[in-house]
This record gives C-alpha cells, sequence and structure tokens, in this order.
C-alpha cells in the first residue's frame, strides 16, 4: 500500500491527530484539502455509512489510498443524540462553541450525564475496494455542566472521564492520542493493517 494516505477531512484538529497516529507506521497522511476536494455529502444515519461514503469520495478524486472517520458524542438521554450530527448539533455554519452551548442547554434538566465518543475508521485502498478495513472505538464519559479545559476540540471541555478526574479538554494530547475513541479505533486499524 501506498506511504501516503489521503484523510478525508477538512478538520484539523483530526489531521493532527492522525499524522501523530500514523507517524510511527511510516505513512504520511495528507488533507484533502490539499488535492481542492471539496466535503463528501453525510446523508446516512450511522457513522459507517458516513465514513465509507467519504473514504470512497476522496480515494476516487485522489487516486490515493483514503482514510475516513466519522466520529462524533452520543448522550444516553437524548437517545444517542447528537450522534452523526455532532459537528452540526446547533446547526450551520459548524460551530464547537454552539454545538456545545446547545448541549448544554438540551442537558439543563438531565440528572443522567452519561456519554461516549464513537469513532468509526475506514480505509480504502482504492475507490472500488471490496473490502474496505474497518475498525470502532468508543471512549466513555460523562456530561460536565460547565467547561473545563482549552485543549482538544469539539465537546472536549465538556466531556468529564472520571477514572482520570479529567476533562478531555485538559488532557495533553499525548495522553487523549492513547486512550481516546480514535486511538482505541486506529489500534485496531494498525492491527488489521498488519494482518495484510
Amino acid at each position: 500500500m501506498s506511504k501516503t494516505i489521503v484523510l478525508a477531512s477538512n478538520n484539523p484538529g483530526k489531521l493532527r491527530e492522525f499524522k501523530a497516529l500514523f507517524a510511527p507506521l511510516d505513512i504520511q497522511v495528507c488533507s484533502q484539502s490539499e488535492f481542492d476536494v471539496p466535503e463528501a455529502e453525510e446523508p446516512h444515519f450511522t457513522f459507517v455509512e458516513n465514513a465509507l461514503a467519504k473514504a470512497r469520495h476522496a480515494a476516487q478524486l485522489t487516486g490515493l489510498p483514503a482514510l475516513s472517520d466519522d466520529s462524533g458524542l452520543c448522550v444516553s438521554a437524548l437517545a444517542g443524540a447528537p450522534g452523526v450530527f455532532s459537528a452540526r448539533f446547533a446547526g450551520e455554519p459548524r460551530s464547537d462553541d454552539r454545538n456545545n452551548e446547545y448541549l448544554l442547554e438540551s442537558l439543563k434538566d438531565q440528572t443522567d450525564r452519561r456519554a461516549h465518543y464513537v469513532a468509526v475508521l475506514v480505509l480504502v485502498r482504492r475507490a472500488d475496494d471490496p473490502q474496505p478495513i474497518i475498525a470502532e472505538g468508543e471512549w466513555h464519559g460523562e456530561i460536565l455542566k460547565e467547561y473545563r479545559g482549552t485543549g482538544g476540540f469539539g465537546y472536549d471541555p465538556l466531556f468529564w472521564l472520571p477514572q482520570m478526574g479529567l476533562s478531555a479538554g485538559e488532557l495533553p494530547a499525548e495522553v487523549k492520542n492513547t486512550m481516546s475513541h480514535r486511538a482505541v479505533a486506529f489500534n485496531l486499524l494498525k492491527e488489521k493493517l498488519k494482518a495484510l
């Protein structure tokens, strides 16, 4: 497989994380924006379907293997919402700040604060790859009532990790990259890549 993979995302936070995760494998990760690839539609209700659509789209337009991550936050008291709509929970244009405020408002009368991040990674070797490599990870925690920390991105300042006594927004990036939903999925993906 190529030593260059295109990441089917324009999210700088995700690009940073994936560059760091793939560096030990001597695989370079480039953003699809470097190839002027427009964002793919994400019309599906599941993480895996959206991830596959995005990976195929990037591979088709670049001719390179493509990695896609569809991830989001699932909150128990909200029947799994925001789920696949996590990036647009508060509507367009996308805004982490507005999404976080909307989440806090949605949970203001809830005592059940359980939540988990989900990450589904899909790697296609080419656009018509009949056997995409798929890995899924989860990261469990709770939603805080106020922000803690300024690190990470998305809902990280509100995502409390009881076992750590910290929010995801307070974790150093190098620690987050060993335990997050994306890290769990990546480790599974890495094992599948080794078996090829």
